[in-house]
């Protein structure tokens, strides 16, 4: 089947503009959309929390999503990297318009997500090496730094996506690619994973 997604960030933008797109591109290129999925949501929202993270839940191997560009997917590289890995995994396509991208499971898509996979990297130790000098100088000027001593955050980052998390360790995902899509770093997925199992055992 093939999807047209439409995703706007507020009340005040139109979808009709990217569904004009998406028509004329399926009319040159002779193909039809059997459904259209159409959003008001922040793009930084949990991929969980959005109609298309449904989508791609009942997308099959050969399915083909259609969109305007790459940034109706997420906000963020790392958000778009974790949906572009999970559509590569099982088969699905995923075309963009302004970006001109065919992404799928031939050898230029891998290419492509192995490209897009460096920048990410490339972009989470940029922010790596902000935050750390950042602290440094906090440090140098005297500002005391991290949580008062015997306090403790009682509301974890990822409390209440256990089901999530649980759904996507029995599709065996692994859990740098949970970290991705879940917007944190893979070592605090893998701490709520070992509380949630001291919580059960």
């Amino acid at each position: 089947m093939i999807y047209g997604y439409i995703r706007v960030s507020t009340d005040k933008q139109t979808v009709e503009n990217q569904r004009y797109e998406i028509n004329q591109y399926c009319i040159q290129s002779v193909l039809a959309v059997d459904k259209w999925i159409e959003e008001t949501i922040s793009g930084s929202k949990d991929i969980g929390e959005r109609k298309l993270g449904k989508l791609l839940k009942k997308m099959k191997k050969g399915d083909i999503l259609i969109c305007s560009e790459l940034s109706r997917l997420g906000r963020n590289l790392l958000m778009i990297m974790g949906i572009l890995n999970e559509c590569l995994k099982r088969d699905i396509q995923i075309w963009t318009i302004k970006d001109n991208y065919r992404l799928g499971s031939d050898i230029n898509s891998k290419v492509l997500a192995f490209a897009f996979g460096i920048s990410a990297e490339i972009e989470r130790n940029l922010i790596s090496q902000r935050t750390k000098e950042a602290l440094a100088r906090k440090r140098s000027e005297g500002v005391i730094l991290g949580r008062p001593k015997g306090s403790k955050s009682k509301v974890k980052k990822l409390t209440g996506k256990e089901k999530k998390i649980n759904k996507l360790l029995d599709r065996n995902v692994s859990k740098s690619a949970i970290a991705r899509m879940l917007g944190v770093n893979r070592i605090t997925v893998a701490d709520f994973i070992k509380q949630m199992s001291s919580v059960t055992t």
